[in-house]
Protein backbone atom coordinates (compact mmCIF):
# COMPACT_ATOMS: atom_id res chain seq x y z
CA UNK A 1 0.00 0.00 0.00
CA UNK A 2 1.26 3.46 -0.80
CA UNK A 3 1.99 5.46 2.35
CA UNK A 4 -0.27 8.03 3.98
CA UNK A 5 -3.39 6.52 2.42
CA UNK A 6 -2.44 7.80 -1.05
CA UNK A 7 -4.52 6.00 -3.68
CA UNK A 8 -3.23 2.44 -4.07
CA UNK A 9 -3.93 -0.79 -5.92
CA UNK A 10 -3.32 -2.83 -2.77
CA UNK A 11 -6.10 -4.37 -0.77
CA UNK A 12 -5.38 -4.00 2.96
CA UNK A 13 -7.02 -7.26 4.03
CA UNK A 14 -4.99 -9.16 1.44
CA UNK A 15 -1.86 -7.34 2.57
CA UNK A 16 -2.37 -8.29 6.22
CA UNK A 17 -2.82 -11.96 5.30
CA UNK A 18 0.50 -11.81 3.48
CA UNK A 19 2.39 -9.94 6.18
CA UNK A 20 1.27 -12.16 9.03
CA UNK A 21 2.73 -15.15 7.19
CA UNK A 22 6.12 -13.51 6.55
CA UNK A 23 7.70 -15.09 9.62
CA UNK A 24 5.97 -18.45 9.22
CA UNK A 25 8.14 -19.75 6.38
CA UNK A 26 11.90 -19.93 5.84
CA UNK A 27 13.22 -16.72 4.35
CA UNK A 28 16.47 -14.83 3.93
CA UNK A 29 16.85 -11.09 3.98
CA UNK A 30 19.32 -8.21 3.93
CA UNK A 31 19.74 -5.35 6.40
CA UNK A 32 20.55 -2.14 4.56
CA UNK A 33 19.32 1.32 5.46
CA UNK A 34 17.94 3.53 2.71
CA UNK A 35 20.63 6.14 3.38
CA UNK A 36 23.24 3.47 2.53
CA UNK A 37 21.93 2.89 -1.00
CA UNK A 38 24.29 4.07 -3.78
CA UNK A 39 23.43 7.27 -5.58
CA UNK A 40 24.90 10.45 -7.06
CA UNK A 41 23.61 13.02 -4.57
CA UNK A 42 25.38 12.28 -1.29
CA UNK A 43 22.85 9.95 0.32
CA UNK A 44 20.76 6.93 -0.62
CA UNK A 45 17.21 7.76 -1.61
CA UNK A 46 14.05 6.41 -3.26
CA UNK A 47 15.44 6.74 -6.76
CA UNK A 48 17.04 4.30 -9.22
CA UNK A 49 19.63 3.09 -6.68
CA UNK A 50 16.91 1.76 -4.39
CA UNK A 51 15.30 -0.15 -7.27
CA UNK A 52 18.68 -1.65 -8.17
CA UNK A 53 19.23 -2.75 -4.57
CA UNK A 54 15.78 -4.36 -4.48
CA UNK A 55 16.56 -6.24 -7.69
CA UNK A 56 19.88 -7.44 -6.26
CA UNK A 57 18.21 -8.61 -3.06
CA UNK A 58 15.77 -10.64 -5.15
CA UNK A 59 18.60 -12.03 -7.29
CA UNK A 60 20.44 -13.11 -4.12
CA UNK A 61 17.54 -15.36 -3.15
CA UNK A 62 16.36 -13.05 -0.37
CA UNK A 63 12.76 -11.98 0.01
CA UNK A 64 13.20 -9.43 2.82
CA UNK A 65 14.77 -5.97 2.84
CA UNK A 66 15.12 -4.50 6.34
CA UNK A 67 15.80 -0.81 6.89
CA UNK A 68 16.41 1.41 9.91
CA UNK A 69 13.82 4.07 10.85
CA UNK A 70 13.04 6.40 7.94
CA UNK A 71 11.82 9.46 9.85
CA UNK A 72 13.53 12.87 9.58
CA UNK A 73 16.92 12.41 11.23
CA UNK A 74 17.62 14.31 14.40
CA UNK A 75 20.63 14.81 16.65
CA UNK A 76 23.79 13.31 15.18
CA UNK A 77 21.86 12.38 12.01
CA UNK A 78 20.52 9.42 13.95
CA UNK A 79 17.46 7.64 12.53
CA UNK A 80 16.65 6.68 16.13
CA UNK A 81 16.29 10.34 17.13
CA UNK A 82 13.80 11.31 14.45
CA UNK A 83 12.04 14.66 14.62
CA UNK A 84 8.73 13.05 13.63
CA UNK A 85 7.18 9.62 14.11
CA UNK A 86 5.08 10.11 10.97
CA UNK A 87 7.06 12.11 8.39
CA UNK A 88 9.79 10.71 6.12
CA UNK A 89 13.31 12.15 5.94
CA UNK A 90 13.21 14.68 3.05
CA UNK A 91 16.70 13.71 1.85
CA UNK A 92 15.22 10.36 0.80
CA UNK A 93 13.36 12.16 -1.98
CA UNK A 94 14.81 11.24 -5.38
CA UNK A 95 15.82 14.12 -7.61
CA UNK A 96 15.87 11.76 -10.62
CA UNK A 97 12.16 11.06 -10.16
CA UNK A 98 11.41 14.77 -9.68
CA UNK A 99 13.18 15.41 -13.00
CA UNK A 100 11.23 12.60 -14.63
CA UNK A 101 8.04 14.35 -13.51
CA UNK A 102 9.39 17.61 -14.97
CA UNK A 103 9.45 19.33 -11.58
CA UNK A 104 13.16 20.12 -11.99
CA UNK A 105 15.34 20.33 -15.08
CA UNK A 106 17.56 17.36 -16.02
CA UNK A 107 20.56 19.69 -15.72
CA UNK A 108 19.77 20.05 -12.00
CA UNK A 109 20.83 16.43 -11.47
CA UNK A 110 24.50 17.11 -12.22
CA UNK A 111 26.37 16.88 -8.93
CA UNK A 112 30.01 17.01 -7.83
CA UNK A 113 31.48 13.52 -8.43
CA UNK A 114 32.47 13.15 -4.78
CA UNK A 115 28.80 13.04 -3.78
CA UNK A 116 28.47 9.73 -5.62
CA UNK A 117 31.16 7.95 -3.59
CA UNK A 118 32.14 7.40 0.00
CA UNK A 119 30.11 7.85 3.14
CA UNK A 120 26.81 9.64 3.44
CA UNK A 121 27.49 13.32 3.95
CA UNK A 122 24.29 14.76 5.34
CA UNK A 123 25.47 18.38 5.25
CA UNK A 124 26.59 18.22 1.62
CA UNK A 125 23.54 16.24 0.59
CA UNK A 126 21.31 18.90 2.17
CA UNK A 127 23.28 21.69 0.51
CA UNK A 128 22.81 20.04 -2.89
CA UNK A 129 19.26 18.78 -2.61
CA UNK A 130 17.37 21.53 -0.81
CA UNK A 131 17.72 24.24 -3.49
CA UNK A 132 16.34 21.70 -5.94
CA UNK A 133 13.46 20.90 -3.58
CA UNK A 134 12.62 24.61 -3.56
CA UNK A 135 12.68 24.72 -7.36
CA UNK A 136 10.47 21.62 -7.60
CA UNK A 137 7.97 23.20 -5.20
CA UNK A 138 7.94 26.46 -7.15
CA UNK A 139 7.28 24.59 -10.38
CA UNK A 140 4.58 22.51 -8.70
CA UNK A 141 2.80 25.68 -7.50
CA UNK A 142 3.19 27.40 -10.87
CA UNK A 143 1.67 24.39 -12.61
CA UNK A 144 -1.41 24.46 -10.38
CA UNK A 145 -0.32 21.50 -8.28
CA UNK A 146 -1.76 22.98 -5.10
CA UNK A 147 -5.25 22.53 -6.52
CA UNK A 148 -4.76 18.98 -7.72
CA UNK A 149 -7.14 16.45 -6.27
CA UNK A 150 -4.44 13.96 -5.21
CA UNK A 151 -2.52 16.67 -3.32
CA UNK A 152 -5.64 17.99 -1.61
CA UNK A 153 -6.62 14.43 -0.66
CA UNK A 154 -3.17 13.86 0.81
CA UNK A 155 -3.49 17.02 2.91
CA UNK A 156 -6.92 16.03 4.14
CA UNK A 157 -6.17 12.40 4.99
CA UNK A 158 -2.92 13.21 6.79
CA UNK A 159 -3.89 16.42 8.56
CA UNK A 160 -3.69 14.77 12.00
CA UNK A 161 0.12 14.65 11.81
CA UNK A 162 1.03 16.64 8.70
CA UNK A 163 -0.07 20.05 10.00
CA UNK A 164 2.04 19.69 13.12
CA UNK A 165 5.02 18.43 11.14
CA UNK A 166 4.84 21.29 8.65
CA UNK A 167 4.66 23.89 11.43
CA UNK A 168 7.60 22.24 13.20
CA UNK A 169 9.69 21.90 10.05
CA UNK A 170 8.89 25.46 8.97
CA UNK A 171 10.89 26.76 11.92
CA UNK A 172 13.72 26.83 9.37
CA UNK A 173 11.95 29.79 7.74
CA UNK A 174 10.44 27.84 4.85
CA UNK A 175 6.82 27.82 3.75
CA UNK A 176 4.95 25.08 5.65
CA UNK A 177 3.38 24.03 2.36
CA UNK A 178 6.86 23.23 1.01
CA UNK A 179 7.13 20.56 3.68
CA UNK A 180 3.67 19.25 2.83
CA UNK A 181 4.72 19.06 -0.83
CA UNK A 182 7.87 17.12 0.08
CA UNK A 183 5.92 14.59 2.15
CA UNK A 184 3.42 14.23 -0.70
CA UNK A 185 6.22 13.48 -3.15
CA UNK A 186 7.90 11.12 -0.69
CA UNK A 187 4.61 9.25 -0.31
CA UNK A 188 4.35 8.82 -4.06
CA UNK A 189 7.95 7.72 -4.48
CA UNK A 190 7.68 5.30 -1.57
CA UNK A 191 4.59 3.81 -3.15
CA UNK A 192 6.48 3.26 -6.39
CA UNK A 193 9.35 1.45 -4.66
CA UNK A 194 6.91 -0.58 -2.57
CA UNK A 195 5.00 -1.66 -5.68
CA UNK A 196 8.22 -2.69 -7.42
CA UNK A 197 9.37 -4.71 -4.41
CA UNK A 198 6.02 -6.48 -4.28
CA UNK A 199 6.28 -7.30 -7.98
CA UNK A 200 9.66 -9.00 -7.53
CA UNK A 201 8.72 -10.74 -4.28
CA UNK A 202 10.69 -8.59 -1.83
CA UNK A 203 8.98 -7.61 1.44
CA UNK A 204 10.04 -4.45 3.27
CA UNK A 205 10.74 -4.51 7.00
CA UNK A 206 10.81 -1.23 8.89
CA UNK A 207 12.05 -0.23 12.31
CA UNK A 208 9.91 1.49 14.94
CA UNK A 209 11.89 3.31 17.65
CA UNK A 210 10.12 2.92 20.95
CA UNK A 211 10.87 6.51 22.04
CA UNK A 212 10.86 9.86 20.24
CA UNK A 213 13.17 12.84 20.41
CA UNK A 214 12.47 15.79 22.71
CA UNK A 215 13.16 18.07 19.74
CA UNK A 216 10.37 16.67 17.58
CA UNK A 217 7.03 17.53 16.08
CA UNK A 218 5.53 14.77 18.25
CA UNK A 219 6.49 16.43 21.52
CA UNK A 220 5.68 19.92 20.23
CA UNK A 221 2.25 18.78 19.05
CA UNK A 222 1.31 16.63 22.04
CA UNK A 223 3.38 17.58 25.09
CA UNK A 224 0.69 16.01 27.27
CA UNK A 225 1.81 12.55 26.05
CA UNK A 226 5.29 12.99 27.58
CA UNK A 227 6.69 13.44 31.07
CA UNK A 228 7.78 17.07 30.91
CA UNK A 229 8.13 19.64 33.66
CA UNK A 230 6.71 23.17 33.65
CA UNK A 231 9.62 24.35 31.48
CA UNK A 232 8.99 21.66 28.89
CA UNK A 233 12.06 19.66 29.88
CA UNK A 234 11.95 15.94 30.75
CA UNK A 235 12.15 15.03 34.44
CA UNK A 236 13.56 11.64 33.42
CA UNK A 237 15.12 10.54 30.14
CA UNK A 238 15.60 7.25 28.36
CA UNK A 239 18.55 4.93 27.92
CA UNK A 240 19.93 1.62 29.09
CA UNK A 241 22.33 0.78 31.94
CA UNK A 242 25.99 -0.16 31.44
CA UNK A 243 26.48 -3.30 29.34
CA UNK A 244 28.96 -4.92 26.98
CA UNK A 245 28.55 -2.00 24.56
CA UNK A 246 29.24 0.82 27.00
CA UNK A 247 30.62 1.02 30.53
CA UNK A 248 28.50 4.13 31.19
CA UNK A 249 25.38 2.78 29.55
CA UNK A 250 23.56 4.56 26.75
CA UNK A 251 21.98 7.95 27.44
CA UNK A 252 19.38 8.45 24.69
CA UNK A 253 17.94 11.61 26.27
CA UNK A 254 14.43 11.04 24.89
CA UNK A 255 11.51 11.87 27.19
CA UNK A 256 9.52 9.06 28.76
CA UNK A 257 5.84 8.70 27.99
CA UNK A 258 3.07 9.90 30.26
CA UNK A 259 1.34 6.53 30.04
CA UNK A 260 -1.79 7.63 31.93
CA UNK A 261 -2.63 10.04 29.10
CA UNK A 262 -2.00 7.36 26.47
CA UNK A 263 -4.37 5.04 28.30
CA UNK A 264 -7.09 7.69 28.45
CA UNK A 265 -6.74 8.12 24.67
CA UNK A 266 -6.87 4.33 24.22
CA UNK A 267 -3.33 4.61 22.79
CA UNK A 268 -4.63 6.51 19.74
CA UNK A 269 -1.27 8.19 19.04
CA UNK A 270 0.52 4.83 19.11
CA UNK A 271 -2.10 3.22 16.90
CA UNK A 272 -1.73 6.00 14.31
CA UNK A 273 2.05 5.65 14.46
CA UNK A 274 1.99 1.90 13.85
CA UNK A 275 -0.69 2.21 11.18
CA UNK A 276 1.30 4.63 9.05
CA UNK A 277 4.43 2.50 9.42
CA UNK A 278 2.54 -0.55 8.20
CA UNK A 279 1.35 1.44 5.20
CA UNK A 280 5.02 1.75 4.21
CA UNK A 281 6.36 -1.61 5.31
CA UNK A 282 5.20 -5.22 5.29
CA UNK A 283 6.52 -5.81 8.81
CA UNK A 284 8.17 -3.83 11.61
CA UNK A 285 10.92 -4.39 14.12
CA UNK A 286 10.01 -2.84 17.49
CA UNK A 287 13.23 -1.35 18.75
CA UNK A 288 13.96 -1.89 22.47
CA UNK A 289 11.00 -4.21 22.96
CA UNK A 290 11.93 -4.67 26.61
CA UNK A 291 10.73 -1.09 27.10
CA UNK A 292 7.17 -2.30 26.60
CA UNK A 293 7.50 -4.24 29.85
CA UNK A 294 9.74 -1.93 31.82
CA UNK A 295 11.75 1.16 30.88
CA UNK A 296 14.97 2.55 32.33
CA UNK A 297 14.48 6.02 33.77
CA UNK A 298 17.49 8.29 34.17
CA UNK A 299 17.38 11.68 35.94
CA UNK A 300 17.00 14.45 33.38
CA UNK A 301 20.15 16.19 34.63
CA UNK A 302 22.36 13.08 34.43
CA UNK A 303 25.47 13.08 32.24
CA UNK A 304 25.61 9.28 31.89
CA UNK A 305 23.18 6.37 32.15
CA UNK A 306 24.95 4.77 35.11
CA UNK A 307 22.31 5.73 37.67
CA UNK A 308 18.76 4.94 36.66
CA UNK A 309 15.87 2.73 37.69
CA UNK A 310 13.60 0.32 35.82
CA UNK A 311 9.89 1.20 35.96
CA UNK A 312 6.95 -0.86 34.63
CA UNK A 313 5.20 0.16 31.40
CA UNK A 314 1.77 -0.86 30.05
CA UNK A 315 3.05 -2.71 27.00
CA UNK A 316 0.46 -5.45 27.24
CA UNK A 317 -2.38 -2.93 27.17
CA UNK A 318 -0.67 -1.07 24.32
CA UNK A 319 -0.19 -4.15 22.12
CA UNK A 320 -3.73 -5.29 22.86
CA UNK A 321 -5.13 -1.92 21.77
CA UNK A 322 -3.04 -1.89 18.59
CA UNK A 323 -3.99 -5.45 17.71
CA UNK A 324 -7.68 -4.78 18.36
CA UNK A 325 -7.60 -1.79 16.02
CA UNK A 326 -5.24 -3.01 13.29
CA UNK A 327 -5.49 -6.79 13.45
CA UNK A 328 -2.74 -9.39 13.83
CA UNK A 329 0.56 -7.54 13.61
CA UNK A 330 3.69 -8.56 11.70
CA UNK A 331 6.21 -7.41 14.31
CA UNK A 332 9.72 -8.44 15.30
CA UNK A 333 10.47 -7.95 18.99
CA UNK A 334 13.97 -6.53 19.42
CA UNK A 335 14.32 -8.36 22.72
CA UNK A 336 18.03 -7.78 23.26
CA UNK A 337 19.47 -6.44 26.49
CA UNK A 338 17.74 -6.88 29.84
CA UNK A 339 15.63 -9.86 28.81
CA UNK A 340 13.55 -11.23 31.67
CA UNK A 341 10.93 -14.00 31.85
CA UNK A 342 8.26 -11.28 31.95
CA UNK A 343 9.56 -9.74 28.71
CA UNK A 344 9.69 -13.19 27.10
CA UNK A 345 6.11 -13.85 28.16
CA UNK A 346 4.91 -10.55 26.71
CA UNK A 347 6.65 -11.36 23.42
CA UNK A 348 5.32 -14.92 23.29
CA UNK A 349 1.77 -14.03 24.32
CA UNK A 350 1.53 -11.87 21.19
CA UNK A 351 3.34 -14.52 19.11
CA UNK A 352 6.11 -12.13 18.10
CA UNK A 353 9.44 -13.50 16.86
CA UNK A 354 12.39 -12.41 18.97
CA UNK A 355 15.96 -11.88 17.82
CA UNK A 356 19.11 -14.00 18.01
CA UNK A 357 22.58 -12.55 17.38
CA UNK A 358 25.30 -14.95 16.31
CA UNK A 359 27.98 -12.48 17.38
CA UNK A 360 26.85 -13.15 20.96
CA UNK A 361 26.81 -16.93 20.66
CA UNK A 362 30.40 -18.02 21.23
CA UNK A 363 31.40 -16.55 24.59
CA UNK A 364 30.23 -19.61 26.51
CA UNK A 365 28.84 -23.10 25.92
CA UNK A 366 25.29 -22.37 27.03
CA UNK A 367 24.37 -19.29 25.02
CA UNK A 368 20.80 -19.20 23.71
CA UNK A 369 22.22 -17.49 20.62
CA UNK A 370 24.02 -20.67 19.54
CA UNK A 371 22.45 -21.76 16.23
CA UNK A 372 21.18 -25.15 17.40
CA UNK A 373 19.27 -23.40 20.20
CA UNK A 374 17.31 -21.05 17.97
CA UNK A 375 13.54 -21.53 18.05
CA UNK A 376 11.81 -21.73 14.71
CA UNK A 377 9.85 -18.57 15.42
CA UNK A 378 12.67 -16.06 15.68
CA UNK A 379 14.87 -13.87 13.49
CA UNK A 380 18.58 -14.62 13.40
CA UNK A 381 21.22 -12.04 12.51
CA UNK A 382 25.02 -12.33 12.51
CA UNK A 383 24.84 -8.79 13.95
CA UNK A 384 22.63 -5.71 13.74
CA UNK A 385 23.37 -2.06 12.91
CA UNK A 386 24.74 -1.70 16.45
CA UNK A 387 27.33 -4.44 15.97
CA UNK A 388 30.69 -4.48 14.29
CA UNK A 389 30.90 -6.18 10.92
CA UNK A 390 31.67 -9.88 11.24
CA UNK A 391 35.25 -9.28 10.07
CA UNK A 392 35.65 -6.60 12.73
CA UNK A 393 34.03 -8.87 15.32
CA UNK A 394 36.46 -11.65 14.40
CA UNK A 395 39.47 -9.38 14.84
CA UNK A 396 38.46 -8.52 18.42
CA UNK A 397 37.27 -11.98 19.43
CA UNK A 398 38.87 -13.55 22.54
CA UNK A 399 40.79 -16.73 21.87
CA UNK A 400 38.33 -19.07 23.60
CA UNK A 401 35.38 -17.65 21.68
CA UNK A 402 37.37 -17.75 18.45
CA UNK A 403 38.16 -21.43 18.99
CA UNK A 404 34.51 -22.20 19.76
CA UNK A 405 33.38 -20.41 16.60
CA UNK A 406 35.96 -22.28 14.51
CA UNK A 407 34.95 -25.64 15.95
CA UNK A 408 31.28 -25.09 15.28
CA UNK A 409 31.49 -23.37 11.91
CA UNK A 410 34.70 -24.62 10.27
CA UNK A 411 35.37 -20.99 9.36
CA UNK A 412 38.12 -19.83 7.06
CA UNK A 413 39.94 -17.29 9.27
CA UNK A 414 40.34 -15.02 6.25
CA UNK A 415 36.60 -15.01 5.51
CA UNK A 416 34.74 -15.47 8.82
CA UNK A 417 31.64 -13.74 7.44
CA UNK A 418 31.04 -16.62 5.02
CA UNK A 419 30.82 -19.13 7.86
CA UNK A 420 28.67 -16.75 9.88
CA UNK A 421 26.20 -16.36 7.01
CA UNK A 422 26.14 -20.14 6.60
CA UNK A 423 25.29 -20.57 10.28
CA UNK A 424 22.50 -18.01 9.99
CA UNK A 425 21.02 -19.58 6.87
CA UNK A 426 21.23 -23.11 8.29
CA UNK A 427 19.65 -22.07 11.61
CA UNK A 428 16.28 -23.57 12.59
CA UNK A 429 15.02 -19.97 12.65
CA UNK A 430 12.48 -19.21 9.96
CA UNK A 431 14.02 -15.82 9.26
CA UNK A 432 17.70 -15.06 8.66
CA UNK A 433 18.76 -11.48 7.94
CA UNK A 434 22.32 -10.52 7.06
CA UNK A 435 23.76 -7.00 7.05
CA UNK A 436 24.94 -5.86 3.63
CA UNK A 437 28.43 -5.31 5.06
CA UNK A 438 28.68 -9.02 5.92
CA UNK A 439 27.23 -10.11 2.59
CA UNK A 440 30.11 -8.19 0.99
CA UNK A 441 32.82 -9.21 3.48
CA UNK A 442 33.53 -5.65 4.60
CA UNK A 443 35.73 -4.58 7.50
CA UNK A 444 35.40 -2.73 10.79
CA UNK A 445 35.59 0.68 9.13
CA UNK A 446 32.29 -0.13 7.41
CA UNK A 447 30.15 -0.61 10.53
CA UNK A 448 27.03 1.53 10.77
CA UNK A 449 26.94 2.54 14.42
CA UNK A 450 28.91 2.36 17.66
CA UNK A 451 26.41 2.52 20.56
CA UNK A 452 27.17 5.16 23.16
CA UNK A 453 29.32 7.17 20.72
CA UNK A 454 27.68 10.41 19.63
CA UNK A 455 29.56 11.13 16.41
CA UNK A 456 30.70 9.39 13.25
CA UNK A 457 27.70 7.06 13.00
CA UNK A 458 24.97 6.39 10.42
CA UNK A 459 27.12 7.39 7.45
CA UNK A 460 28.22 4.09 5.87
CA UNK A 461 27.14 3.76 2.24
CA UNK A 462 27.56 1.19 -0.50
CA UNK A 463 29.96 2.07 -3.25
CA UNK A 464 28.51 2.01 -6.78
CA UNK A 465 28.56 -1.48 -8.31
CA UNK A 466 29.43 -3.10 -4.95
CA UNK A 467 26.52 -5.53 -5.25
CA UNK A 468 27.81 -7.97 -7.84
CA UNK A 469 26.12 -10.83 -9.66
CA UNK A 470 28.77 -13.20 -8.30
CA UNK A 471 27.93 -12.41 -4.68
CA UNK A 472 24.21 -12.62 -5.42
CA UNK A 473 24.71 -16.04 -7.01
CA UNK A 474 26.57 -17.42 -3.99
CA UNK A 475 23.89 -16.21 -1.59
CA UNK A 476 21.13 -17.56 -3.82
CA UNK A 477 22.72 -21.01 -3.87
CA UNK A 478 23.02 -20.96 -0.09
CA UNK A 479 19.39 -19.84 0.26
CA UNK A 480 18.30 -22.76 -1.93
CA UNK A 481 20.48 -25.27 -0.07
CA UNK A 482 19.13 -24.08 3.30
CA UNK A 483 15.49 -24.09 2.25
CA UNK A 484 15.14 -20.31 2.33
CA UNK A 485 14.16 -20.11 -1.34
CA UNK A 486 11.73 -22.41 -3.10
CA UNK A 487 13.32 -24.19 -6.08
CA UNK A 488 10.59 -23.02 -8.48
CA UNK A 489 11.70 -19.44 -7.74
CA UNK A 490 15.36 -20.16 -8.36
CA UNK A 491 15.47 -19.42 -12.09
Amino acid sequence: MAPHNVASHHDRSKELSVTTSIFQQRRAGMLLHLSSVPGPHGIGDLGPGAFEVANWISASGSTLWQMLPVGPVGKGDSPYSATSSFAIEPLFLSLEILAREKLIAPSALRAPPQLGHGKTNYAKARAFKWPRFHQAFANFVADGGMRRGDFQKFLRLNASWLNGWCDFAAQDGNDPLLHAFLQFQLAKQWGQLRAHCEKIGVHLIGDLPIFVSLDSADVRDRPDLFRLNAKGKPDVVTGVPPDCFSKNGQLWEHPHYRWATHKRDNFAWWISRVKIALERFDALRIDHFVGLKHAYEIPGSAKTARHGVWRPTPGRELLTAIQKKLGTLPLIAEDLGALTPAVEKLRDDFHLPGMKLLHNAFYGPNSSDLPHRHPQHCVVYPGTHDNDTTRGWWQGLPQAARARFMELSGANPNRPEEAMIRLAYASPSNTAIVAAQDALGLTRRDRMNVPGVSHGNWSWRLEPNALTAKTAGKLRTLALDCGRLKPQHSK
